[in-house]
């Protein structure tokens, strides 16, 4: 599932995050790629791990978002957070404070911990919600049909 942001949803978060540089190269590189999700985390991605745009990439979108996953779905503190900032989406301290969250997870599993990668995560968690995010988000390539246990990550 590629979450599309809107011009407005990148402006409101351009707004809220401003002066964190992190941010509005997230923002900047969502507006390069029309708002589109896992094409900006692809070049997000690209950037911070050296490698090239190929099936590379995309497996290592895949196992960021998997590991990121398995970690915040299960902690209660990620959850309160969460919707803390839902319910007051024009706070900075609550969003950077989720963001921060989501590095200290990446850097506890040594995945891409670049604050730019986690504020699109949190972004895109925002946008979608942390129980779509969680719950039907697969994670093999069997369709849930097949695997109700499945969870499949979400790529184009």
């Amino acid at each position: 599932m590629d979450a599309q942001f809107t011009r407005t949803e990148i402006n409101h978060y351009r707004r809220i995050l401003q002066g964190e540089n992190s941010a509005q190269k997230v923002l900047d590189t969502l507006e390069n790629y029309n708002g589109r999700f896992c094409d900006s985390l692809d070049e997000l991605l690209s950037e911070v791990s050296g490698l090239k745009k190929t099936h590379k990439i995309k497996h290592l979108q895949q196992a960021t978002l998997k590991t990121l996953r398995n970690e915040v779905c299960g902690h209660d503190r990620f959850r309160t957070q969460f919707q803390e900032c839902r319910e007051n989406p024009q706070s900075t301290p609550l969003l950077t404070g989720l963001i921060a969250s989501l590095v200290g997870f990446a850097t506890a599993h040594k995945l891409p911990h670049d604050p730019a990668i986690a504020t699109i995560v949190v972004l895109y968690i925002l946008k979608i919600g942390l129980n779509i995010f969680c719950e039907y988000t697969e994670t093999s390539a069997q369709p849930p049909a097949t695997d109700p246990e499945s969870r499949r990550i979400p790529h184009d």
